[in-house]
């Protein structure tokens, strides 16, 4: 598939011939909804239990007799009521790691990055390394982007600092390329360096 390359300026720079195993894959709803419900479910801590009555180290002695204490009854200090008794209804460990084939994972990346080159929301850039804010915010105008942009470079630059203020715009690394964040966003933007890379990511 041969796409043409842009500078930040919006003019042409030359094509590209993109690996068609990479940004040529159907995409498929099921394998990326069950991509993006595992990353999701991985970024969930496991949460921390509470001890209810029955964990809690006390005597099991009934705590005054039944009647006539003057006082409600109670069978033993482990009751919630006491300070230092279980927890009713406490917070129990769920683990939050679920576990999914790396194949599928692989695929899911592949269906992702296709799906923007078969919508025609994929732009390769020559290179991303503006430094001031203001001229980005410019160049993306120019660029027609949409609403919404993620930026993939190869590595972490002077564009990922001054992008860090753009309302509607991310930068990743292309280590970081991940199914979520970029079925989330309207347009996907690659540069020259980061497209290399992930290729070589899938057929290394």
């Amino acid at each position: 598939m041969k796409v043409k390359v842009q500078t930040l300026d919006a003019k042409a720079s030359g094509d590209i011939e993109l690996n068609d195993t990479v940004f040529g894959v159907e995409p498929r709803a099921d394998i990326l909804h069950r991509v993006v419900t595992w990353q999701l479910e991985k970024r969930r801590a496991t949460a921390r239990g509470t001890r209810e009555r029955a964990d809690v180290a006390r005597s099991g002695k009934k705590f005054g007799r039944q009647k006539g204490g003057g006082t409600a009854r109670h069978g033993d200090r482990r009751a919630p009521v006491f300070i230092g008794g279980g927890k009713a209804h406490g917070a129990r460990v769920r683990d939050f790691n679920p576990s999914l084939n790396k194949k599928i994972r692989a695929l899911g990346l592949k269906m992702a990055l296709s799906s923007h080159a078969k919508a025609g929301s994929l732009v390769v850039l020559d290179a991303f390394g503006t430094a001031k804010t203001a001229e980005l915010k410019a160049q993306f105008a120019k660029l027609g982007t949409g609403k919404t942009a993620l930026v993939i470079d190869g590595e972490a630059g002077n564009g990922f600092l001054a992008a860090r203020n753009l309302v509607g715009v991310n930068v990743l690394p292309a280590v970081g390329a991940n199914v979520y964040d970029i079925l989330k966003h309207d347009t996907l933007v690659l540069t020259r360096a980061a497209v290399e890379k992930l290729e070589a990511r899938f057929n290394g």
